[in-house]
Protein backbone atom coordinates (compact mmCIF):
# COMPACT_ATOMS: atom_id res chain seq x y z
CA UNK A 1 0.00 0.00 0.00
CA UNK A 2 1.61 3.50 -1.40
CA UNK A 3 2.06 5.56 1.83
CA UNK A 4 -0.11 8.66 2.89
CA UNK A 5 1.97 11.87 1.44
CA UNK A 6 2.84 14.76 3.38
CA UNK A 7 2.97 18.23 0.60
CA UNK A 8 5.57 21.15 1.39
CA UNK A 9 4.79 24.10 -0.90
CA UNK A 10 7.16 27.35 -1.48
CA UNK A 11 8.23 29.17 -4.27
CA UNK A 12 11.75 29.54 -2.40
CA UNK A 13 14.04 26.66 -3.23
CA UNK A 14 16.19 27.01 -0.64
CA UNK A 15 13.51 27.20 2.14
CA UNK A 16 11.52 24.24 0.79
CA UNK A 17 14.71 21.97 0.38
CA UNK A 18 15.26 22.93 4.28
CA UNK A 19 11.36 21.91 5.02
CA UNK A 20 12.18 18.98 2.82
CA UNK A 21 15.03 17.78 4.63
CA UNK A 22 13.57 18.10 8.23
CA UNK A 23 9.85 16.53 6.77
CA UNK A 24 11.85 13.55 5.48
CA UNK A 25 14.21 13.10 8.93
CA UNK A 26 10.85 12.81 11.11
CA UNK A 27 8.53 10.98 8.97
CA UNK A 28 10.12 9.29 5.45
CA UNK A 29 9.55 6.14 7.29
CA UNK A 30 5.86 6.82 7.54
CA UNK A 31 5.17 9.22 4.93
CA UNK A 32 5.73 9.99 1.39
CA UNK A 33 7.22 13.81 1.49
CA UNK A 34 6.85 15.61 -2.02
CA UNK A 35 7.19 19.32 -3.08
CA UNK A 36 6.17 21.63 -5.11
CA UNK A 37 7.31 24.95 -5.93
CA UNK A 38 4.40 27.33 -6.06
CA UNK A 39 0.67 26.79 -5.56
CA UNK A 40 -0.29 25.79 -9.47
CA UNK A 41 1.96 22.97 -9.27
CA UNK A 42 1.21 21.49 -5.60
CA UNK A 43 -2.48 21.74 -7.27
CA UNK A 44 -1.31 19.39 -10.26
CA UNK A 45 0.55 17.28 -7.92
CA UNK A 46 -2.97 16.95 -5.66
CA UNK A 47 -4.80 15.72 -9.04
CA UNK A 48 -2.30 12.91 -10.12
CA UNK A 49 -2.55 11.94 -6.18
CA UNK A 50 -5.95 11.83 -6.77
CA UNK A 51 -6.19 10.06 -9.52
CA UNK A 52 -3.99 7.56 -8.64
CA UNK A 53 -6.19 7.16 -5.67
CA UNK A 54 -3.46 8.15 -2.62
CA UNK A 55 -3.78 10.00 0.11
CA UNK A 56 -2.90 13.40 1.52
CA UNK A 57 -2.26 13.50 5.07
CA UNK A 58 -0.57 17.21 5.38
CA UNK A 59 -0.34 19.99 3.43
CA UNK A 60 2.31 22.38 4.50
CA UNK A 61 2.70 26.01 2.75
CA UNK A 62 4.17 28.76 2.39
CA UNK A 63 1.68 32.33 2.64
CA UNK A 64 3.74 34.96 0.56
CA UNK A 65 3.68 33.29 -3.14
CA UNK A 66 3.57 34.45 -6.63
CA UNK A 67 0.31 34.08 -8.28
CA UNK A 68 -1.36 32.14 -5.96
CA UNK A 69 -0.96 32.84 -1.76
CA UNK A 70 -0.55 30.02 0.78
CA UNK A 71 -4.19 30.77 1.92
CA UNK A 72 -5.52 30.59 -1.85
CA UNK A 73 -3.84 27.28 -2.62
CA UNK A 74 -5.15 25.79 0.59
CA UNK A 75 -8.36 27.14 -0.18
CA UNK A 76 -8.42 24.98 -3.05
CA UNK A 77 -6.82 21.47 -1.54
CA UNK A 78 -9.56 21.82 0.77
CA UNK A 79 -11.85 20.84 -1.86
CA UNK A 80 -9.42 18.20 -3.41
CA UNK A 81 -8.58 16.25 -0.13
CA UNK A 82 -11.17 17.51 2.35
CA UNK A 83 -9.57 15.52 5.52
CA UNK A 84 -5.88 16.30 4.83
CA UNK A 85 -4.85 18.69 7.73
CA UNK A 86 -4.00 22.21 6.55
CA UNK A 87 -0.48 24.54 7.54
CA UNK A 88 0.45 27.35 6.91
CA UNK A 89 4.59 28.27 7.32
CA UNK A 90 4.08 32.38 7.46
CA UNK A 91 7.02 35.40 8.59
CA UNK A 92 6.13 37.39 11.63
CA UNK A 93 4.67 39.92 9.46
CA UNK A 94 1.86 37.78 7.81
CA UNK A 95 0.50 36.37 11.51
CA UNK A 96 -2.87 38.52 11.48
CA UNK A 97 -3.19 37.01 7.95
CA UNK A 98 -2.59 33.73 9.27
CA UNK A 99 -4.95 33.90 11.90
CA UNK A 100 -7.96 35.34 9.71
CA UNK A 101 -7.35 32.46 7.40
CA UNK A 102 -7.85 29.86 10.53
CA UNK A 103 -11.86 30.75 10.12
CA UNK A 104 -12.33 31.88 6.35
CA UNK A 105 -10.28 28.58 5.01
CA UNK A 106 -10.31 26.41 8.08
CA UNK A 107 -6.39 26.52 8.16
CA UNK A 108 -5.40 24.22 10.96
CA UNK A 109 -2.33 25.32 12.08
CA UNK A 110 0.00 28.63 11.52
CA UNK A 111 4.05 28.03 11.52
CA UNK A 112 6.22 31.49 11.32
CA UNK A 113 9.33 31.23 10.09
CA UNK A 114 12.11 29.71 10.91
CA UNK A 115 11.46 27.39 12.86
CA UNK A 116 14.44 26.09 14.38
CA UNK A 117 14.94 23.70 16.35
CA UNK A 118 12.12 21.37 14.38
CA UNK A 119 12.43 19.34 17.45
CA UNK A 120 10.55 21.78 19.32
CA UNK A 121 8.95 24.22 17.09
CA UNK A 122 8.25 21.87 14.14
CA UNK A 123 7.76 18.68 14.91
CA UNK A 124 5.34 18.59 17.98
CA UNK A 125 2.67 20.97 16.15
CA UNK A 126 2.91 18.13 13.01
CA UNK A 127 2.80 15.47 15.59
CA UNK A 128 -0.26 16.44 16.69
CA UNK A 129 -1.97 17.03 13.09
CA UNK A 130 -0.78 14.13 11.67
CA UNK A 131 -2.09 11.99 15.22
CA UNK A 132 -5.61 14.07 14.26
CA UNK A 133 -5.68 12.69 10.84
CA UNK A 134 -4.77 8.98 11.53
CA UNK A 135 -7.81 8.81 13.81
CA UNK A 136 -10.18 9.41 10.78
CA UNK A 137 -8.29 7.82 7.89
CA UNK A 138 -9.28 4.23 6.65
CA UNK A 139 -6.63 3.12 4.39
CA UNK A 140 -7.87 2.38 1.08
CA UNK A 141 -8.74 -1.29 0.34
CA UNK A 142 -5.73 -2.85 -1.81
CA UNK A 143 -7.20 -5.77 -3.70
CA UNK A 144 -10.07 -6.47 -6.36
CA UNK A 145 -13.24 -4.21 -6.46
CA UNK A 146 -16.27 -5.28 -8.39
CA UNK A 147 -18.67 -2.99 -10.24
CA UNK A 148 -21.55 -3.72 -11.27
CA UNK A 149 -26.08 -3.46 -10.53
CA UNK A 150 -26.66 -5.43 -8.18
CA UNK A 151 -29.44 -7.02 -10.26
CA UNK A 152 -27.10 -8.67 -12.71
CA UNK A 153 -26.91 -12.20 -13.56
CA UNK A 154 -23.51 -11.67 -14.59
CA UNK A 155 -22.32 -9.65 -11.83
CA UNK A 156 -24.11 -11.84 -9.39
CA UNK A 157 -21.56 -14.79 -10.85
CA UNK A 158 -18.22 -12.33 -10.59
CA UNK A 159 -19.19 -12.11 -7.28
CA UNK A 160 -20.27 -15.74 -6.53
CA UNK A 161 -17.39 -16.55 -7.97
CA UNK A 162 -14.56 -14.21 -5.92
CA UNK A 163 -15.81 -15.62 -3.27
CA UNK A 164 -16.50 -19.54 -3.51
CA UNK A 165 -12.62 -19.46 -4.09
CA UNK A 166 -12.04 -16.31 -0.87
CA UNK A 167 -11.07 -13.78 -3.07
CA UNK A 168 -11.11 -10.60 -0.96
CA UNK A 169 -13.08 -7.91 -2.99
CA UNK A 170 -15.57 -4.72 -2.37
CA UNK A 171 -18.50 -4.42 -4.54
CA UNK A 172 -19.73 -1.00 -5.41
CA UNK A 173 -22.94 -0.82 -7.00
CA UNK A 174 -23.00 2.16 -9.60
CA UNK A 175 -26.53 3.35 -8.51
CA UNK A 176 -25.54 3.51 -4.88
CA UNK A 177 -22.17 4.48 -5.01
CA UNK A 178 -20.36 7.86 -5.69
CA UNK A 179 -17.01 5.78 -5.55
CA UNK A 180 -18.34 3.46 -8.34
CA UNK A 181 -18.69 6.13 -10.73
CA UNK A 182 -15.45 8.19 -9.98
CA UNK A 183 -13.61 4.68 -10.10
CA UNK A 184 -15.03 3.77 -13.89
CA UNK A 185 -14.40 7.59 -14.66
CA UNK A 186 -10.55 6.73 -13.37
CA UNK A 187 -10.32 3.62 -15.32
CA UNK A 188 -12.02 4.90 -18.26
CA UNK A 189 -14.49 2.39 -18.55
CA UNK A 190 -17.85 2.72 -19.64
CA UNK A 191 -20.99 1.96 -17.29
CA UNK A 192 -22.92 -0.14 -20.18
CA UNK A 193 -20.72 -2.27 -19.95
CA UNK A 194 -20.68 -3.91 -16.55
CA UNK A 195 -19.57 -5.94 -14.65
CA UNK A 196 -15.83 -4.36 -14.28
CA UNK A 197 -12.93 -5.93 -11.96
CA UNK A 198 -10.56 -3.45 -11.07
CA UNK A 199 -7.24 -4.52 -9.64
CA UNK A 200 -4.77 -2.96 -7.67
CA UNK A 201 -2.17 -2.50 -10.44
CA UNK A 202 -4.62 -0.33 -12.74
CA UNK A 203 -5.42 -2.73 -15.15
CA UNK A 204 -9.38 -3.97 -15.31
CA UNK A 205 -11.53 -7.05 -16.42
CA UNK A 206 -14.81 -6.03 -18.51
CA UNK A 207 -17.74 -8.56 -18.36
CA UNK A 208 -15.07 -11.24 -17.81
CA UNK A 209 -15.29 -14.72 -18.60
CA UNK A 210 -14.81 -17.39 -15.94
CA UNK A 211 -11.79 -18.67 -16.71
CA UNK A 212 -10.60 -15.28 -17.86
CA UNK A 213 -11.05 -14.22 -14.44
CA UNK A 214 -9.63 -17.41 -12.69
CA UNK A 215 -6.23 -16.78 -14.89
CA UNK A 216 -6.05 -13.29 -14.00
CA UNK A 217 -6.42 -13.70 -9.80
CA UNK A 218 -4.22 -16.31 -9.88
CA UNK A 219 -5.31 -19.78 -10.33
CA UNK A 220 -4.28 -22.84 -13.12
CA UNK A 221 -6.02 -23.11 -15.83
CA UNK A 222 -3.46 -25.32 -17.14
CA UNK A 223 -2.27 -28.37 -16.59
CA UNK A 224 1.13 -28.62 -15.54
CA UNK A 225 1.84 -32.35 -17.17
CA UNK A 226 0.05 -34.38 -19.57
CA UNK A 227 -0.38 -37.41 -17.33
CA UNK A 228 -0.61 -37.77 -14.03
CA UNK A 229 -1.62 -41.04 -11.70
CA UNK A 230 -5.28 -39.72 -10.67
CA UNK A 231 -7.21 -37.38 -12.25
CA UNK A 232 -9.95 -35.93 -9.84
CA UNK A 233 -13.07 -34.40 -11.35
CA UNK A 234 -14.69 -32.13 -8.88
CA UNK A 235 -13.23 -30.49 -5.48
CA UNK A 236 -16.36 -31.00 -2.97
CA UNK A 237 -15.57 -32.67 0.33
CA UNK A 238 -15.54 -36.38 -1.39
CA UNK A 239 -12.65 -34.94 -4.13
CA UNK A 240 -10.65 -32.83 -1.98
CA UNK A 241 -10.43 -36.26 0.86
CA UNK A 242 -9.34 -38.37 -2.09
CA UNK A 243 -6.66 -35.37 -3.16
CA UNK A 244 -5.38 -35.27 0.24
CA UNK A 245 -4.87 -39.35 1.04
CA UNK A 246 -3.85 -39.62 -2.38
CA UNK A 247 -0.91 -36.83 -3.07
CA UNK A 248 -0.08 -38.19 0.25
CA UNK A 249 0.52 -41.66 -0.53
CA UNK A 250 2.68 -40.49 -3.45
CA UNK A 251 0.26 -40.34 -6.32
CA UNK A 252 0.35 -37.96 -8.84
CA UNK A 253 -2.44 -36.27 -8.42
CA UNK A 254 -4.75 -33.31 -10.68
CA UNK A 255 -8.35 -32.20 -9.13
CA UNK A 256 -10.33 -30.35 -11.72
CA UNK A 257 -12.74 -28.32 -10.57
CA UNK A 258 -14.87 -25.40 -13.01
CA UNK A 259 -15.91 -23.40 -9.75
CA UNK A 260 -14.39 -23.22 -6.63
CA UNK A 261 -12.79 -25.74 -3.37
CA UNK A 262 -15.58 -27.15 -1.59
CA UNK A 263 -18.53 -27.65 -3.91
CA UNK A 264 -21.98 -27.17 -2.79
CA UNK A 265 -20.84 -27.65 1.32
CA UNK A 266 -18.25 -25.04 0.72
CA UNK A 267 -21.11 -22.67 0.54
CA UNK A 268 -22.33 -23.64 4.26
CA UNK A 269 -22.59 -20.45 6.57
CA UNK A 270 -22.31 -23.21 9.04
CA UNK A 271 -21.59 -27.35 9.93
CA UNK A 272 -21.83 -28.13 13.02
CA UNK A 273 -22.09 -31.91 13.23
CA UNK A 274 -19.19 -32.14 11.60
CA UNK A 275 -16.46 -34.23 13.82
CA UNK A 276 -13.70 -32.76 15.86
CA UNK A 277 -15.05 -28.98 15.41
CA UNK A 278 -17.94 -28.51 18.31
CA UNK A 279 -18.47 -24.96 17.64
CA UNK A 280 -19.18 -25.64 13.68
CA UNK A 281 -17.28 -24.40 10.99
CA UNK A 282 -18.24 -22.96 7.71
CA UNK A 283 -17.74 -24.33 4.35
CA UNK A 284 -15.56 -21.93 3.15
CA UNK A 285 -13.28 -22.98 6.02
CA UNK A 286 -13.90 -26.55 5.18
CA UNK A 287 -12.52 -25.92 1.69
CA UNK A 288 -9.75 -24.02 2.51
CA UNK A 289 -8.25 -26.02 5.30
CA UNK A 290 -8.67 -29.33 2.87
CA UNK A 291 -7.24 -27.45 -0.24
CA UNK A 292 -4.12 -26.52 1.73
CA UNK A 293 -3.62 -29.61 3.05
CA UNK A 294 -3.86 -31.37 -0.56
CA UNK A 295 -1.56 -28.45 -2.25
CA UNK A 296 0.95 -29.29 0.60
CA UNK A 297 1.44 -32.81 -0.15
CA UNK A 298 1.86 -32.05 -4.02
CA UNK A 299 -1.65 -32.22 -5.69
CA UNK A 300 -2.65 -30.14 -8.39
CA UNK A 301 -5.66 -28.03 -9.02
CA UNK A 302 -7.09 -27.16 -12.18
CA UNK A 303 -10.23 -24.83 -12.47
CA UNK A 304 -11.13 -25.83 -15.61
CA UNK A 305 -14.57 -28.03 -16.54
CA UNK A 306 -14.38 -31.61 -17.74
CA UNK A 307 -16.61 -32.25 -21.22
CA UNK A 308 -15.89 -35.89 -21.34
CA UNK A 309 -14.12 -38.97 -20.34
CA UNK A 310 -12.90 -41.39 -23.19
CA UNK A 311 -10.96 -44.81 -22.80
CA UNK A 312 -8.49 -46.45 -24.35
CA UNK A 313 -7.55 -48.86 -21.78
CA UNK A 314 -5.45 -49.43 -19.78
CA UNK A 315 -5.11 -45.06 -19.65
CA UNK A 316 -8.24 -42.54 -19.54
CA UNK A 317 -8.15 -39.36 -21.60
CA UNK A 318 -10.61 -36.32 -19.69
CA UNK A 319 -11.39 -33.81 -22.66
CA UNK A 320 -11.29 -30.39 -21.06
CA UNK A 321 -13.85 -27.48 -22.13
CA UNK A 322 -10.79 -25.39 -23.37
CA UNK A 323 -10.13 -28.25 -25.93
CA UNK A 324 -6.90 -30.18 -24.32
CA UNK A 325 -6.52 -33.26 -23.01
CA UNK A 326 -5.10 -35.18 -19.82
CA UNK A 327 -4.02 -38.40 -19.35
CA UNK A 328 -4.15 -40.71 -16.45
CA UNK A 329 -4.12 -44.55 -14.58
CA UNK A 330 -7.50 -43.79 -12.98
CA UNK A 331 -9.87 -41.16 -13.36
CA UNK A 332 -12.77 -40.17 -9.43
CA UNK A 333 -15.68 -38.80 -10.27
CA UNK A 334 -16.77 -36.18 -7.53
CA UNK A 335 -18.82 -33.85 -9.31
CA UNK A 336 -21.54 -33.31 -6.07
CA UNK A 337 -25.35 -32.87 -7.30
CA UNK A 338 -27.11 -29.13 -8.14
CA UNK A 339 -29.82 -27.64 -6.46
CA UNK A 340 -32.67 -28.31 -8.42
CA UNK A 341 -34.69 -26.16 -10.54
CA UNK A 342 -38.21 -24.57 -9.30
CA UNK A 343 -40.05 -25.21 -12.08
CA UNK A 344 -42.25 -21.77 -11.76
CA UNK A 345 -42.55 -20.09 -15.53
CA UNK A 346 -40.89 -16.47 -15.56
CA UNK A 347 -38.52 -17.67 -12.72
CA UNK A 348 -35.44 -18.17 -15.14
CA UNK A 349 -35.53 -14.54 -15.97
CA UNK A 350 -34.53 -13.07 -12.15
CA UNK A 351 -31.19 -16.04 -12.00
CA UNK A 352 -29.07 -13.64 -10.24
CA UNK A 353 -31.71 -10.97 -9.98
CA UNK A 354 -33.39 -12.11 -6.96
CA UNK A 355 -33.47 -15.46 -7.45
CA UNK A 356 -30.67 -17.51 -6.29
CA UNK A 357 -29.94 -21.40 -6.12
CA UNK A 358 -27.66 -22.33 -2.83
CA UNK A 359 -26.95 -20.01 0.01
CA UNK A 360 -25.37 -17.20 -2.70
CA UNK A 361 -23.15 -16.04 -0.01
CA UNK A 362 -22.14 -12.76 -1.50
CA UNK A 363 -26.09 -11.48 -1.47
CA UNK A 364 -25.98 -11.91 2.57
CA UNK A 365 -25.04 -7.94 3.21
CA UNK A 366 -26.91 -6.83 0.17
CA UNK A 367 -30.19 -8.27 1.85
CA UNK A 368 -29.60 -6.42 4.88
CA UNK A 369 -32.88 -4.94 6.38
CA UNK A 370 -34.66 -6.71 3.87
CA UNK A 371 -36.89 -9.63 3.83
CA UNK A 372 -35.84 -12.70 2.48
CA UNK A 373 -37.62 -16.10 1.27
CA UNK A 374 -35.80 -19.40 1.62
CA UNK A 375 -37.34 -22.72 -0.18
CA UNK A 376 -36.58 -25.83 1.33
CA UNK A 377 -36.71 -27.60 4.42
CA UNK A 378 -33.55 -29.71 4.71
CA UNK A 379 -30.27 -28.97 6.29
CA UNK A 380 -28.73 -26.53 3.32
CA UNK A 381 -31.68 -24.40 3.47
CA UNK A 382 -31.86 -24.57 7.47
CA UNK A 383 -28.03 -23.08 7.65
CA UNK A 384 -29.08 -20.32 5.26
CA UNK A 385 -31.80 -18.95 7.27
CA UNK A 386 -29.70 -19.03 10.08
CA UNK A 387 -26.69 -16.90 8.09
CA UNK A 388 -29.17 -14.81 6.67
CA UNK A 389 -31.36 -13.96 9.93
CA UNK A 390 -27.93 -12.21 10.71
CA UNK A 391 -28.34 -9.46 8.08
CA UNK A 392 -32.41 -9.57 6.97
CA UNK A 393 -34.65 -7.75 8.58
CA UNK A 394 -36.83 -11.16 8.12
CA UNK A 395 -36.23 -14.59 6.85
CA UNK A 396 -39.48 -16.74 5.58
CA UNK A 397 -38.29 -20.16 5.03
CA UNK A 398 -41.40 -22.14 2.73
CA UNK A 399 -41.52 -25.57 3.62
CA UNK A 400 -43.50 -27.99 1.82
CA UNK A 401 -44.06 -30.40 4.92
CA UNK A 402 -42.26 -29.92 7.97
CA UNK A 403 -38.64 -29.39 9.00
CA UNK A 404 -38.42 -32.82 10.65
CA UNK A 405 -38.96 -34.72 8.14
CA UNK A 406 -35.76 -33.74 6.68
CA UNK A 407 -33.43 -31.11 8.84
CA UNK A 408 -31.33 -32.01 11.96
CA UNK A 409 -32.33 -31.67 15.46
CA UNK A 410 -30.05 -28.72 16.22
CA UNK A 411 -30.70 -26.71 13.19
CA UNK A 412 -34.58 -27.19 14.13
CA UNK A 413 -33.87 -25.99 17.62
CA UNK A 414 -31.87 -22.69 16.24
CA UNK A 415 -34.07 -21.61 13.70
CA UNK A 416 -36.91 -21.67 17.00
CA UNK A 417 -35.01 -19.66 18.67
CA UNK A 418 -34.31 -17.10 16.40
CA UNK A 419 -36.97 -14.74 15.92
CA UNK A 420 -36.17 -12.90 13.10
CA UNK A 421 -37.14 -16.22 11.01
CA UNK A 422 -40.80 -17.69 10.15
CA UNK A 423 -41.41 -21.25 8.95
CA UNK A 424 -44.41 -21.50 7.09
CA UNK A 425 -45.43 -25.26 5.99
CA UNK A 426 -47.18 -26.78 3.87
CA UNK A 427 -46.41 -23.67 1.63
CA UNK A 428 -45.30 -23.46 -1.93
CA UNK A 429 -44.72 -20.66 -4.73
CA UNK A 430 -47.21 -20.33 -7.17
CA UNK A 431 -46.13 -17.16 -9.13
CA UNK A 432 -42.88 -14.52 -8.95
CA UNK A 433 -43.24 -11.44 -10.41
CA UNK A 434 -41.03 -8.47 -11.62
CA UNK A 435 -39.54 -5.55 -13.47
CA UNK A 436 -35.95 -6.54 -14.80
CA UNK A 437 -35.54 -8.17 -11.49
CA UNK A 438 -37.79 -10.03 -8.57
CA UNK A 439 -40.32 -7.96 -6.57
CA UNK A 440 -43.00 -9.84 -5.31
CA UNK A 441 -43.78 -13.78 -5.13
CA UNK A 442 -47.42 -15.31 -4.90
CA UNK A 443 -47.76 -18.02 -2.05
CA UNK A 444 -50.05 -20.89 -1.30
CA UNK A 445 -50.22 -22.21 2.09
CA UNK A 446 -52.54 -23.33 4.83
CA UNK A 447 -53.84 -20.08 4.95
CA UNK A 448 -54.70 -19.37 1.52
CA UNK A 449 -52.72 -17.54 -1.08
CA UNK A 450 -50.64 -14.19 -0.43
CA UNK A 451 -48.81 -12.21 -2.32
CA UNK A 452 -45.72 -10.89 -0.60
CA UNK A 453 -43.32 -8.15 -0.95
CA UNK A 454 -39.66 -10.05 -2.11
CA UNK A 455 -36.19 -8.63 -3.12
CA UNK A 456 -34.30 -11.82 -2.57
CA UNK A 457 -34.94 -15.78 -3.24
CA UNK A 458 -33.13 -18.12 -2.10
CA UNK A 459 -33.99 -22.31 -3.46
CA UNK A 460 -33.08 -25.34 -1.49
CA UNK A 461 -35.22 -27.86 -3.23
CA UNK A 462 -33.34 -31.31 -3.55
CA UNK A 463 -30.58 -32.18 -5.31
CA UNK A 464 -29.71 -33.37 -9.36
CA UNK A 465 -26.74 -34.61 -10.60
CA UNK A 466 -25.06 -33.31 -13.48
CA UNK A 467 -24.06 -36.03 -15.36
CA UNK A 468 -25.01 -35.75 -19.21
CA UNK A 469 -21.33 -35.25 -19.86
CA UNK A 470 -20.30 -38.68 -19.22
CA UNK A 471 -20.24 -41.64 -21.44
CA UNK A 472 -22.55 -43.59 -21.90
CA UNK A 473 -19.76 -46.38 -20.38
CA UNK A 474 -20.43 -45.20 -16.87
CA UNK A 475 -23.66 -46.61 -16.02
CA UNK A 476 -26.35 -44.49 -14.11
CA UNK A 477 -29.47 -44.48 -12.75
CA UNK A 478 -32.62 -42.87 -14.09
CA UNK A 479 -31.66 -39.75 -12.11
CA UNK A 480 -28.43 -39.46 -13.34
CA UNK A 481 -26.82 -40.83 -10.47
CA UNK A 482 -23.39 -43.04 -11.56
CA UNK A 483 -23.77 -47.11 -10.50
CA UNK A 484 -20.75 -48.33 -8.74
CA UNK A 485 -19.61 -51.72 -7.02
CA UNK A 486 -22.80 -53.79 -6.16
CA UNK A 487 -25.22 -51.72 -7.81
CA UNK A 488 -23.93 -52.48 -10.86
CA UNK A 489 -25.46 -55.91 -10.73
CA UNK A 490 -28.14 -56.69 -13.11
CA UNK A 491 -30.36 -59.67 -11.44
CA UNK A 492 -27.57 -61.13 -10.04
CA UNK A 493 -25.16 -60.74 -12.63
CA UNK A 494 -22.44 -58.12 -14.12
CA UNK A 495 -23.84 -55.56 -17.18
CA UNK A 496 -22.23 -56.93 -20.35
CA UNK A 497 -20.37 -53.82 -20.55
CA UNK A 498 -17.95 -55.28 -17.64
CA UNK A 499 -15.35 -57.02 -19.23
CA UNK A 500 -12.57 -57.84 -16.28
CA UNK A 501 -12.78 -61.03 -14.90
CA UNK A 502 -12.78 -59.80 -11.52
CA UNK A 503 -15.69 -57.81 -10.00
CA UNK A 504 -15.92 -54.22 -9.39
CA UNK A 505 -14.32 -52.71 -6.57
CA UNK A 506 -16.68 -51.24 -3.52
CA UNK A 507 -16.25 -47.57 -5.93
CA UNK A 508 -15.97 -48.22 -9.11
CA UNK A 509 -18.00 -47.53 -11.83
CA UNK A 510 -18.62 -49.51 -15.03
CA UNK A 511 -15.69 -48.49 -16.66
CA UNK A 512 -12.75 -50.38 -14.68
CA UNK A 513 -10.45 -47.73 -13.09
CA UNK A 514 -12.69 -45.33 -13.04
CA UNK A 515 -14.56 -44.28 -9.29
CA UNK A 516 -17.23 -42.18 -8.29
CA UNK A 517 -17.42 -40.80 -4.30
CA UNK A 518 -19.81 -38.07 -3.01
CA UNK A 519 -23.40 -37.34 -4.00
CA UNK A 520 -23.05 -37.77 -7.16
CA UNK A 521 -22.78 -41.56 -6.06
CA UNK A 522 -26.16 -43.60 -6.99
CA UNK A 523 -27.04 -44.68 -3.02
CA UNK A 524 -24.97 -41.91 -0.95
CA UNK A 525 -25.24 -40.64 1.97
CA UNK A 526 -26.03 -36.84 1.24
CA UNK A 527 -23.35 -35.66 4.14
CA UNK A 528 -19.98 -33.94 3.94
CA UNK A 529 -18.54 -36.59 6.30
CA UNK A 530 -19.89 -39.49 4.34
CA UNK A 531 -18.34 -37.89 1.17
CA UNK A 532 -14.95 -37.21 3.44
CA UNK A 533 -14.86 -40.80 4.10
CA UNK A 534 -15.91 -42.29 0.62
CA UNK A 535 -13.13 -39.98 -0.76
CA UNK A 536 -10.61 -41.57 1.95
CA UNK A 537 -11.29 -45.13 1.58
CA UNK A 538 -11.21 -44.92 -2.89
CA UNK A 539 -7.46 -44.52 -2.62
CA UNK A 540 -7.52 -47.86 -1.16
CA UNK A 541 -9.27 -49.38 -4.19
CA UNK A 542 -7.12 -47.43 -6.44
CA UNK A 543 -3.85 -48.61 -5.02
CA UNK A 544 -5.53 -52.04 -5.53
CA UNK A 545 -6.33 -51.23 -9.19
CA UNK A 546 -2.74 -49.60 -9.86
CA UNK A 547 -1.15 -52.91 -8.65
CA UNK A 548 -1.38 -54.68 -11.60
CA UNK A 549 0.54 -51.90 -13.82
Amino acid sequence: MAKPVILAVDDDISVLEAVIQDLRRQYGATYRVLRAGSGQAALDTCKQLQERGDAVALFLSDQRMPGMTGVEFLEKAQALYPEAKRALLTAYADTEAAIKAINTARINYYLTKPWDPPEEKLYPVLDDLLENWKEGYKPPFEGLRVIGPRWSLNDYQVRDFLSRNQIPYVWLDPEKSDEAIQLLERFKLSDRKLPAVLFPDGTSLVQPGQTELAQRIGLRTQATKDFYDLVIIGAGPGGLAAAVYAASEGLKCLVIEPEAPGGQAGSSSRIENYLGFPSGLSGADLARRAYAQASRFGAEFLTQRATTIRTEAPYHFIQLADGREVSCHVVLIAVGVDYRKLNIPGLEQFTGAGVYYGAAMAEAISCRNEDVYIVGGANSAGQAAMHFSKYANKVTMLVRSTLEKSMSKYLIDQIAATSNIEVQTGAEIQEVQGNGRLQCIKVQNRQGEMVCSASSLFIFIGAAPQTDWLPETVMRDPNGFVLSGPDLLMEGKMPKIWKEARAPYLLETSVPGVFVVGDVRYGSIKRVASAVGEGSISVQFMHQYLARF
